[in-house]
């Protein structure tokens, strides 16, 4: 058994068929056929049913899936092991962030974390909340920093800490009626068409109903004219004076002369955005368990 033998029976297991599998693998199928065939001597039973189309897998068939792609998972992430020793790598650390939240400290806090830990690799990953819980559920993401509006506090496989509580701002362009107060309450926006900066890509997360709860709070619903998750588009448009947004702080406290572009605090006692870091509970990463170890 080798792991090319492997890798062509999952091939042809996830194609339901070995012509498919060979084409994957830029190989004849008569290759295909004859490693699955070599494999299957060497197992003592048969894999696959070859007499339906697409070809299916027999209970063994089914069994040996399973563990074949946690060997070569194993022999990958072996590979990789060996390769970050040789470059004196000694781990890495897989890191989501809400769109937005690269203007906030968060660059900061991981560069404190990297200076004590030069040898780990950090790599960095921008979406929407719930693209990142559904990546930090499915092992994408050792940790993710984000705005909980897919409730994942709620869940019992994640554990999470505050980061910490963002104010809101709303955005305006510079000859906007409001664009001269000090602060703004949501009451304030009656009638003005709102830019809506989403969470998530969904339009019934949770994030969406604790903001939608807001509107009502304040007595009216609000006219949203665009949805978008993208903070930089929500900026354009607002600059190009189509309607105006609210945004959470970090996303704008560091434009500096803004193009068209005012931002008024947001006043209210539910009017923050409140940022997690987020992580699985059974995640035996040991650079997880550092970076948690060490930031406070």
């Amino acid at each position: 058994m080798n792991q090319n033998q492997l890798r062509y029976f999952v091939a042809a297991a996830e194609t339901g068929s070995f012509t498919r599998a060979a084409e994957r693998y830029f190989i004849s199928q008569t290759a295909i056929t004859q490693q699955i065939r070599l494999l299957e001597e060497t197992l003592g039973c048969q894999l696959f049913d070859r007499s339906t189309r697409p070809v299916c897998l027999t209970s063994a068939g089914k069994a040996f899936l399973l563990e074949a792609r946690a060997i070569l998972d194993r022999m990958t992430r072996a590979v990789d092991l060996v390769h970050d020793a040789s470059i004196g790598m000694s781990g890495s650390l897989k890191v989501g962030y809400v769109c937005g939240y690269e203007r906030s400290d968060l660059s900061v806090w991981i560069q404190r974390f990297h200076r004590d830990n030069p040898n780990i690799l950090i790599s960095f990953y921008r979406g929407t909340t719930d693209v990142l819980a559904a990546g930090l559920l499915g092992g994408e993401y050792d940790l993710v920093f984000t705005w909980d509006s897919t409730n994942l506090k709620q869940n019992p496989e994640v554990a999470y800490r505050m980061v910490e509580r963002v104010r809101l701002v709303v955005a305006l362009y510079n000859r906007h009626p409001l664009a001269e107060r000090r602060s703004l309450s949501r009451k304030d926006l009656v009638g003005e068409n709102i830019l809506y900066m989403s969470p998530s890509a969904s339009t019934d997360s949770y994030g969406d109903s604790f903001y939608m709860d807001l509107y009502r709070e304040a007595g009216f619903q609000p006219n949203i004219l665009f949805r978008s998750s993208d903070t930089e588009s929500i900026l354009l448009m607002v600059a190009s004076e189509q309607g105006i947004s609210i945004l959470p702080d970090y996303a704008t406290s560091k434009l500096y002369h803004a193009d068209n572009l005012v931002f008024v605090p947001l006043t209210g006692p539910n009017e923050v955005e409140e940022i997690i870091a987020a992580w699985r509970r059974d995640n035996q990463n040991p650079a997880l368990g550092r970076y948690l170890g060490n930031v406070k």
